[in-house]
């Protein structure tokens, strides 16, 4: 059928070109479109359906933790943006400005929002009097714009959905707890959800968000070997709150300064979902995040009973809690199946008049494609089996992947040998000096990912750059 072949040909082989596949997939699976603002995408329903499924999980485990929900404005004053210098300094290359209310030129340049810690800082001024008012652990759901220069649907676009949550605290101690907490969400959300095993560490300073005192991360591995960073927490100390005057009263009736946070996910994880279980076909989902978990498709549809039946095992998928619909379309079986697997949707039951006949139906895997012969009236729990088979064995499959592409540099020779001919993570000691990860960056594009927090090994003696005495552990990698 020329057709059903023809859907599949148009995904470029991820190993002729993987960036090219990434783009087919976005495309075919009806993801993204281009919009008419250079550099920002829309969110098609298929798209916006995992984000809504995202939105959900990663909602209901921050509420877990105590967290709230607010909104801010999108704008900032420029004046309210240049209180605290290191921020507005790393923000400025892509920040976009409104100059123009109507035809009427603005007295003070308006910035839309690249982040919101100076709008939170500035509520936080006036909302926070008394150590009773603290903690506040506060999150919005929202877009950003950063004028990027090179854009890529979900993995880097001018404006993007994301959530950033602002907290205040009495101490340093709560503040950093908050952090690490926050950290641990985001890994656990990423390896129990999306099925994508990730490593958490620190930033080093160069890498470190701008006015942080300290950067969190979790860093997964794409199928091309190369690292993105999936999501980050940071631990401000009391820096933004001196430059913005947050203070309150403490028990003993003394002013002190806040300690505070943020940490924030993006829809660029729904490039990391794509480039993790992606193949090529299309998409590959995991079935906690899949927005359809089961797709229906008739057999032989134009014969008695055979819509009906299908119908009837839908209803009971639903009825059972499982995500499902029922593709009774005039296409043909194979152009479904091509469509199916395209979408990544993680099961499809097959049922025609044989199968009626003989009281059973076909489970198909997206994953691996196995196919399992089932009773009707076992319908609900097989599926419910094979769905969490399948979650289980993504995300076993990408951890082996990521394990077998983690990579140890003992020397400067290494390393080059390692960033030139395997894709991956490279465990390299680092001296600590800010001049060796940018020769590295400049020489190989390679960056520091982070250094993490359960795997100190001292692998060699001295860094992996320069040959001076080191005792950092670092993963590095070429990154998205």
């Amino acid at each position: 059928m020329p057709k059903e072949k023809k859907l599949v040909e148009a995904i470029t082989s991820m190993d002729e070109d993987f960036a090219q596949w990434y783009t087919d997939v976005v495309k075919k699976a009806e993801l993204t479109v281009y919009s008419s603002v250079k550099g920002c995408m829309i969110i098609k329903p298929a798209g916006y359906a995992i984000w809504e499924n995202i939105q959900h999980e990663l909602d209901k485990r921050f509420k877990e933790t105590g967290v709230e929900n607010v909104y801010m404005p999108m704008f900032i004053p420029e004046g309210l943006l240049n209180i605290e210098k290191d921020h507005v300094e790393g923000f400025a290359p892509e920040a976009a400005w409104v100059t123009h209310g109507g035809s009427n030129p603005l007295q003070e340049r308006i910035c839309v929002r690249p982040t919101s810690e100076t709008l939170f800082c500035d509520f936080y001024k006036t909302d926070i009097q008394s150590y009773r008012d603290l903690p506040r652990v506060y999150n919005q759901w929202c877009s950003v714009v950063r004028w990027e220069k090179e854009t890529r649907p979900f993995l880097r676009s001018r404006e993007f959905l994301w959530q950033e949550g602002h907290t205040a605290h009495a101490t340093e101690e709560e503040a950093e707890a908050r952090t690490v907490q926050m950290l641990n969400v985001y890994a656990d959300f990423c390896e129990e959800v999306l099925a994508i095993p990730v490593v958490r560490g620190r930033k080093t300073e160069k890498e470190k968000f701008a006015g942080a005192n300290a950067t969190y991360t979790i860093e997964a591995l794409m199928h091309d070997g190369k690292a993105l960073q999936s999501g980050t927490s940071h631990n401000f100390g009391d820096g933004f709150a001196r430059a913005f005057g947050i203070q309150f009263t403490d028990r003993d009736n003394r002013l002190q300064y806040v300690h505070q946070t943020s940490w924030g996910m993006s829809t660029r994880i729904i490039g990391a979902i794509i480039m993790v279980h992606g193949d090529d076909s299309g998409l590959v989902l995991p079935p906690a995040i899949a927005p359809v978990q089961v797709m229906v498709i008739p057999i032989q549809q134009h014969k008695e009973g055979v819509l009906k039946k299908a119908a009837e095992l839908k209803e009971r998928l639903a009825a059972a809690g499982i995500r499902v619909k029922l593709d009774d379309t005039e296409k043909s079986p194979g152009w479904k199946f091509s469509e199916q697997e395209m979408r990544g949707i993680p099961i499809r039951v097959e049922i025609g008049p044989k199968d009626i006949e003989a009281g059973q139906c076909v489970l198909v895997r997206r994953d691996t494609r196995e196919k399992t012969v089932v009773a009707l009236g076992e319908i609900e729990t097989r599926a419910g089996e094979l769905l969490d088979r399948i979650q289980a064995d993504l995300f076993a499959r990408a951890k082996a992947h990521r394990d077998a592409h983690i990579y140890d540099a003992h020397n400067f020779e290494e390393f080059t040998d390692i960033i030139r001919n395997k894709p991956g993570f490279i465990r390299g000691m680092w001296c600590g000096e800010q001049a060796c990860e940018e020769k590295l960056k400049e020489d190989f594009a390679a960056t520091s990912r982070c250094m993490p927090f359960t795997d100190q090994e001292q692998i060699a003696d001295v860094c992996v750059c320069c040959g001076k005495p080191a005792h950092k552990l670092v993963y590095w990698g070429k990154a998205y």
